[in-house]
């Protein structure tokens, strides 16, 4: 079937169905779904190089990732990948990845923007000032960033309220009556890390505290970390009665040292986690239940892919900002603490 006929069936012009293929955001996502359902049930398959012509687009959008980060294989990445990939899925481009070294990253953007091979880059876990998003801004391929950074010209972001999930999650725990509480949160110079030690602190300053020396622990997201972490912690003289976590993948690792060392978690010591909806770790299944700020990550991506393709389309980048809220949910890894301690120092 060509796209001629293809239309005829839908009763739609060519350049409709085109357009839904391609992902335009004039295009309703009920005439989208219809197109690409009916394109998947009779096997159309467009012309690459007709489709370029016509479109004046190379179909491509791009996701990079430093090679000495092994992104790959960090499920968190990897379910944001998920996300946008099922989002391109429902249209006719294709999702490419590339690995290149930190020292080549910002030139292999510029190298892809000026050969005209991507119509559009996603960029996840930036850096409180990036260096990606500088140059980019100053390059005519769109792009989308998962998260924020400090730049001065506007650009086109998804992100959740990383300071106020972590503001609420350390209140309740404030509100429990635990007041000597630690934070192992991810990599030191990510946006989303700094924007969650601010919602910790600023919680702590309310009730007049602050962190005490080594409570607040930076490393990256993983249970091996979050283990040697929670260790380091639970071992010391002045054990934190809670622990504040910046992933499900750390708070599992820290429910490992616990039991190492005979703690009782939601009794001994309190455990509240984000939770990116990672699949094979559901938070609720931990023994006992994880109280968590929830938002899935996966939904995320395929969020970013809708915002890139209305940004390809001609969308400017200060209309596409999103902040998302974080929900808290309650659960037995947190309990009042069952000893008080003077604070001194």
């Amino acid at each position: 079937m060509n796209l001629k006929e293809l239309s005829e069936h839908l009763g739609l012009s060519q350049t409709t169905v085109s357009r839904a293929l391609n992902g335009y955001a004039d295009v309703s996502e009920d005439t989208r779904r219809r197109v690409t359902e009916a394109a998947r049930r009779f096997d159309y398959r467009p012309n690459p190089a007709a489709r370029r012509l016509a479109t004046g687009r190379a179909g491509v959008v791009a996701i990079l990732f430093p090679v000495e980060q092994n992104l790959l294989v960090d499920p968190h990445f990897f379910e944001l990948l998920a996300g946008l990939a099922e989002m391109i899925a429902t249209t006719e481009m294709e999702l490419s990845l590339r690995a290149t070294p930190v020292a080549d990253e910002i030139e292999t953007y510029r190298r892809y923007a000026r050969s005209g091979r991507v119509d559009g880059f996603v960029l996840s876990s930036p850096k409180i000032v990036d260096p990606r998003v500088e140059a980019l801004v100053g390059l005519p391929t769109p792009f989308i960033v998962h998260g924020r950074t400090e730049v001065a010209a506007p650009y086109a972001h998804l992100d959740i309220d990383n300071e106020g999930a972590f503001a609420r999650a350390t209140t309740l725990l404030l509100d429990l009556g635990h007041r000597e509480i630690a934070l192992v949160n991810g990599r030191a110079g990510l946006t989303f890390a700094r924007d969650r030690e601010r919602g910790f602190r600023s919680a702590l300053a309310a009730r007049g505290l602050a962190p005490e020396s080594g409570r607040i622990v930076n490393a990256p997201m993983s249970e091996e970390n979050g283990y040697r972490a929670a260790r380091a912690l639970f071992e010391d003289a002045r054990r934190p009665t809670a622990l504040v976590a910046s992933s499900v993948l750390i708070a599992l690792g820290a429910y490992r040292a616990a039991r190492d060392l005979g703690l009782a978690i939601g009794r001994d010591v309190s455990i509240l986690a984000h939770d990116d909806a990672l699949p094979f770790l559901k938070a609720d299944t931990l023994d006992p239940p994880l109280a968590t700020t929830h938002s899935p990550i996966r939904k995320a991506g395929y969020r970013l892919g809708e915002m890139l393709l209305a940004r390809i389309s001609g969308t400017p980048p200060e209309r596409l900002s999103e902040i998302w809220p974080v929900d808290l949910v309650f659960r037995s890894s947190v309990a009042p603490p069952t000893r008080t301690r003077r604070r001194t120092g």
